[in-house]
């Protein structure tokens, strides 16, 4: 089972709030919530992630890990379905994409990815940190994205994407890109193999819901 499962974390992306093409079937679905905390010096402190899986893929992983079939979750059965979900998602960065000026930031791995179910739903929370430091730049983004296209999470409303520290001066906005606007701009960049099977080109970040910092200066 676990490496089925990683077959469906390794799809899980964020950040997808938008009307897909129609060769994109997004299979799981999750509403999310970003929080990304700034240091009074303008470096970034850490983003904190909340995801809520839908009801049917929450109800799959529930029989698949009730070890016991008491149709719940104890606390040892968590524990093994957060080490098989962090084990499967390290591989793809965490679905997190940060940049700085157009350069993607490394991210550090969390030091805990907590797994729990409420009112029958699966929920992964966990925080991160960039792995060097990072200063908000003229233009600083973060978001998720599921580079296989098998994952859509939601950000709901603008303010499902929160950010505490902003420094004086900069300004902050959520963007929620059009697929087509962001398909014609990306077009020199798209290959043919993007269109014919976008799984894993890693390219699916152009269509992804995130926060853009912009300060007067980098």
């Amino acid at each position: 089972m676990q490496q089925r499962f990683a077959v469906f974390i390794g799809a899980m992306a964020a950040g997808l709030t938008f009307a897909t093409p129609a060769y994109v079937h997004p299979h799981v679905f999750a509403e999310a919530r970003l929080d990304v905390s700034i240091k009074p010096d303008g470096t970034v402190e850490k983003l904190g992630h909340v995801w809520r899986f839908d009801d049917i893929f929450s109800s799959t992983v529930l029989v698949e890990f009730d070890k016991n079939a008491d149709m719940k979750l104890d606390e040892k059965e968590l524990t093994e379905l957060a080490s098989t979900i962090n084990a499967s998602i390290s591989e793809y960065d965490y679905f997190q994409s940060v940049t700085l000026d157009g350069k993607q930031i490394a991210m550090g791995a969390p030091q805990h990815l907590i797994a729990d179910f409420q009112n029958n739903q699966l929920l992964i929370i966990f925080e991160s940190a960039p792995k060097q430091p990072l200063k908000l730049g003229k233009k600083t983004s973060f978001g998720v994205y599921d580079p296989t296209f098998y994952t859509a999470i939601d950000y709901v409303n603008d303010t499902d994407i929160h950010v505490t520290g902003v420094p004086s001066g900069c300004t902050h906005k959520v963007v929620r890109p059009d697929p087509d606007e962001a398909i014609a701009a990306n077009q020199a960049t798209l290959t043919d193999a993007f269109f014919n099977d976008p799984t894993g080109t890693n390219m699916s970040k152009i269509f992804a819901t995130r926060l853009e910092i912009e300060c007067p200066k980098g």
